[in-house]
């Protein structure tokens, strides 16, 4: 499948719309909004997990890859959004959780009564003494081993406790997974998302004297030759599928060995470090101002590391796992729209696939919850008790969360200004925006100049262009303190992208000759007078060979 013209609109199901008025989002509700998304140009719609699950971790703890939840709908509406989305020349995007299963999952229910073919699904090791198997820490804090007093051993689990590790060193799981894949390709999807799918092979099973154990499970040897067979037995078979893992703690270097066409492994890979900008002391739950030069630092290593070995990235900012851009690198408050369509352009123009995440088109921002039981995520309330244990305070928690949450990406849409913002007719749940009455999908759309529409803009710009599809990728101003820039090459012409990510006036040393501007945030983009670029201005310029 070509990439380079594709564009990947991602939902969260829950949160979308509510067709049944029950206060969660579910599949009938994105097919009756599909003329909506058909407005925007997109390729593929990517649904987070809806499948069978108890929910402790938003449905990526799966207990049945071949049913559908009941909170979200049927079987036979899953099939009717299929095909009303392939009317449209939309096509669906799985997301297929296979590092792991629910605990509830019949596999692992089977493993605890003692089945020794279903123990060999996961990961059940003896204890050293009193201790674990390993000092690993789970990703939502505390060890990532769970005992069972009935087998004196400990189970697996890299996230929740009721989320435990597959063995794909296992033959029979592989195969497995391959007849998860194939089952859904049959029922017409055409794009998968592999979650946490660099986690697949572990190594080795060792105590981390300098970390949390992630080296010993990360990018493991067999990520690849595993990725490959399970292509081979399913979506590498069709020349119409999409795939992109999701690659936690990796590499330039991985990245591209995992999308290189050559290796038939993947077709693009998400990667997390440029969200980690905003780390102090790479922990996630702290406070700082994001590093802009170690952003577009990551931005400029990737994009050219990509582009050298013939590997491809997936483009974004926000997902379910990350807090809102705009609130994140922007101004929500003071700059709205220039910040949302500045880092849209910033993103949108690189060598890759982008996607947008629902709501994201139309400006939504951080919750700003002001208690802890505005919350829903695990991850937050796992970190809510375990800053408490360290003497945190808890205003200086609340304001911690209302930056980093993963609940700040996972609030309804915003529709309309009306009872909750036309997502559902009762309490939704989770409490949507409180900025709900100006940021909302109707305002949008009827306001001639919005982030909506700037973001069609963006759209059809990649479609029509093959420079932006396919052309190089150059690095400009890499020193300069606030502007982020760069140059897309081809035989037909370049382009230059000039993003200014602060609520403060920019100069740029330039040279723009033979340049014409064809796309900015600012009525004055048209001009770029004296080289001084506005507040959080962006500004797209072409220039044609021959």
């Amino acid at each position: 499948m070509e990439l380079g013209d594709k564009v990947v609109y991602q939902i969260y199901p829950k949160s979308f719309y509510d067709s049944n008025d029950d206060g969660i989002g579910d599949i009938k509700g994105i097919t009756m909004k599909l003329e909506y998304l058909s407005g925007h140009g997109i390729d593929l719609i990517w649904l987070n997990p809806f499948f069978v699950s108890p929910q402790n971790d938003n449905g990526y703890d799966i207990a049945d890859y071949y049913e559908i939840d009941k909170t979200f709908g049927t079987m036979k509406d899953v099939e009717e959004l299929i095909a009303k989305a392939s009317g449209y020349g939309i096509g669906l995007m799985f997301d297929m959780v296979l590092n792991h299963t629910s605990t509830e999952h019949e596999w692992f229910k089977k493993a605890l009564s003692g089945d020794q073919y279903y123990k060999d699904f996961y990961f059940f090791k003896k204890g050293e003494g009193a201790n674990p198997p390993t000092n690993w820490e789970s990703k939502y804090g505390g060890s990532c081993w769970e005992y069972v007093e009935e087998f004196d051993e400990y189970y697996l689990h890299l996230f929740d406790k009721t989320q435990a590790d597959l063995n794909w060193d296992n033959p029979d799981v592989r195969k497995e997974m391959a007849n998860i894949v194939n089952f859904w390709i049959d029922k017409g999807v055409k794009g998968f998302r592999f979650d946490v799918i660099n986690l697949i092979s572990k190594d080795s099973f060792e105590d981390d004297f300098e970390g949390v154990g992630k080296r010993f499970y990360t990018d493991g040897i067999n990520v690849g030759p595993y990725l490959h067979e399970l292509g081979e037995r399913s979506f590498n078979r069709y020349d119409d599928i999409m795939t992109v893992g999701e690659m936690s703690a990796t590499s330039i270097e991985k990245c591209t060995y995992y999308t290189n066409p050559e290796n038939k492994i993947l077709g693009t890979t998400f990667n997390f470090h440029h969200l980690k900008v905003d780390y102090q002391n790479n922990e996630k739950w702290t406070l700082a101002q994001f590093d802009f030069h170690e952003l577009k630092q990551l931005f400029h290593s990737w994009q050219t590391g990509m582009q050298e070995n013939n590997g491809w990235s997936a483009l974004f900012y926000n997902c379910h796992d990350q807090p809102r851009a705009i609130s994140r690198f922007g101004d929500d408050k003071n700059y709205p729209y220039e910040s949302a369509t500045m880092l849209a352009t910033s993103i949108h123009l690189q060598r890759g696939t982008p996607y947008i995440y629902y709501g994201e088109e139309i400006g939504m921002t951080n919750n700003y919850f002001e208690t802890i039981e505005q919350y829903r995520d695990v991850e937050s309330l796992n970190y809510y008790e375990i800053m408490k244990r360290q003497g945190i305070k808890e205003n200086k928690i609340i304001e911690i969360l209302q930056a980093k949450s993963r609940d700040n990406g996972r609030s309804p849409m915003q529709w309309d200004d009306g009872l909750n913002s036309g997502f559902s007719r009762v309490k939704p749940w989770l409490e949507i925006n409180k900025n709900y009455k100006s940021v909302n999908q109707e305002t949008a759309i009827n306001s001639g100049d919005s982030i909506y529409h700037y973001y069609r803009k963006l759209i059809a710009l990649r479609k029509k262009s093959d420079l932006i599809q396919n052309g190089s990728y150059q690095p400009l101003l890499e020193n300069h303190d606030s502007v982020y820039a760069y140059k897309r090459c081809d035989s037909q012409g370049e382009l230059i992208v000039l993003c200014n990510f602060y609520g403060e006036k920019s100069v740029v040393d330039i040279d723009l000759t033979d340049y014409r501007i064809i796309l900015g945030n600012y009525a004055s983009s048209s001009v770029l007078q004296d080289h001084t670029m506005q507040e959080f201005e962006t500004v797209v310029l072409l220039k044609n060979h021959g």
